[in-house]
This record gives structure tokens, C-alpha cells and sequence, in this order.
């Protein structure tokens, strides 16, 4: 995709996105650079969400942030992949840099709050709309997984529903198979493990953060799976 097409179609994403969410984003710009990982050859840099700084009496409240697209980091990635959309592409990173900008503003480490993760714990439990990443707020453990009281989440970035999905529990290793029906996001409660958590243990199935996180909640599967064997 050319440059001017993709800076075309970069505008009428944001045009997508709700106003409330582009409050302190001083810009949204489409650079040509490409930003690959500096150790492995097929990873790329999409987009960056910049903090500026606000000088006092400029009459700026808050945070400011630019937000920024790099088109040769999309046609890098788009060669290596096939089938590449680029509209999906571009749409997750735009909405996950916006994200990061919301996150800064509202000073996210105080609001990521036990309470208000247990909170939406008990609304997952009642089968009533939720924040898809309130776990991310319990209690990080050392193997990765999230405690919110006796429940147990085990987080996985997806890009889709895979037909099997292997993970490990206190030193053992266990595969589950999503129901066909299943949709991302996916809260699937694992039953069959050994030594199982005080209260459910959750394999938590979701496609890479992004604002549409935030403004469209609920909508979650939710299951119950056993371990394979």
C-alpha cells in the first residue's frame, strides 16, 4: 500500500474511534520509517503512542501524546506475511497506542485497583458485562498467571481461536480443546488438573488490546473445558 493510501486510510480509522478517546492526542501522524527489533529480523514496530511534554500556563491539562504509525514498518511486516490486512493491522495499533495514551491520563496504576478487579470478577461470575482485562489488576504471580481472590487467570494472546491450546499448571503441562462455537474474547474455566486453585482456573483467549477494549464491553464467551487425557 502506498504511503498517501495508507495515510488515507489511517484518517478514517480515527474517524472510527469515539472523540472522548483522542483527548490530549496532539496529533496522530503516518511516518515512512521502519523501526524493525533490534535482535529478530521478522519483528517490527507498528506504531508508538509519545508522551510530550506540557509547559506550565500553556493552558494544556493533562498529558499530551502524539500518536504515530510507521508505514514502512507495515509494508516490512505486510511482506513477510501472507495475506497481510492491513486495515486490521492498522486498526489494533492505532486503538492500542490510544489505548496507552488513556492508561497515562488516567494514571492506570491507581486504577488498576484490586477491588474494582474483584469487582468485575463477581460480574464474570453472574454472566453480566465486564472488563475483559480486569485480572490484569489481581495479583501477578511469578509463573505468569493472575490471581483475583481464589480464582486463577492464565492469559493468552491470540489472533484467533486455536483448535488446541497447551498450558502449564504447577509444574504440569495440559492441553484443552475451545468449544467450535467459541469467539475471541474467551473466558474458558478449566476443569481435569491436578491440584486445582481454591476457586476456578481460568484460560483467558484475547485478541491484543486496543481502545474498542474499553468502549464495547461484554460480548464475552464464556465455557467450561476439560483437560485433554
Amino acid at each position: 500500500m502506498r504511503l498517501s493510501d495508507f495515510e488515507a486510510m489511517v484518517r478514517r480509522l480515527c474517524d472510527e474511534v469515539p472523540g472522548d478517546f483522542f483527548e490530549g492526542i496532539a496529533e496522530v501522524v503516518v511516518s515512512p520509517r521502519t523501526l524493525p527489533h533490534p535482535e529478530r529480523p521478522d519483528i517490527f514496530t507498528l506504531g508508538e503512542c509519545i508522551p510530550l511534554p506540557v509547559e506550565v500556563g500553556s493552558g494544556l491539562d493533562g498529558i499530551q501524546s502524539r500518536v504515530v504509525l510507521y508505514h514502512g514498518s507495515f509494508t516490512a511486516l505486510g511482506g513477510l506475511r501472507e495475506g497481510f490486512d492491513w486495515r486490521l493491522e492498522a486498526w489494533e495499533t492505532l486503538t492500542h497506542e490510544l489505548r496507552h495514551h488513556l492508561e497515562w491520563r488516567a494514571h492506570a496504576p491507581d486504577l488498576e485497583d484490586f477491588d474494582w478487579a474483584v469487582e468485575h470478577n463477581f460480574a464474570r461470575h453472574d454472566h453480566e458485562p465486564f472488563d475483559l482485562t480486569f485480572f490484569l489488576s489481581g495479583q501477578l504471580q511469578s509463573d505468569g498467571s493472575y490471581w483475583v481472590e481464589d480464582d486463577v487467570f492464565l492469559d493468552r494472546i491470540v489472533r484467533s481461536i486455536p483448535p488446541a491450546v497447551t498450558f502449564a499448571w504447577q509444574g504440569q503441562d495440559y492441553e484443552v480443546e475451545p468449544p467450535k462455537e467459541a469467539e475471541l474474547p474467551c473466558f474458558l474455566t478449566v476443569e481435569g488438573v491436578v491440584d486445582p486453585p481454591p476457586g476456578d482456573l481460568i484460560l483467558v483467549l484475547r485478541r491484543k488490546p486496543g481502545v474498542r477494549d474499553l468502549f464495547a464491553p461484554g460480548g464475552v464467551f464464556q465455557a467450561t473445558v476439560q483437560v485433554s487425557g
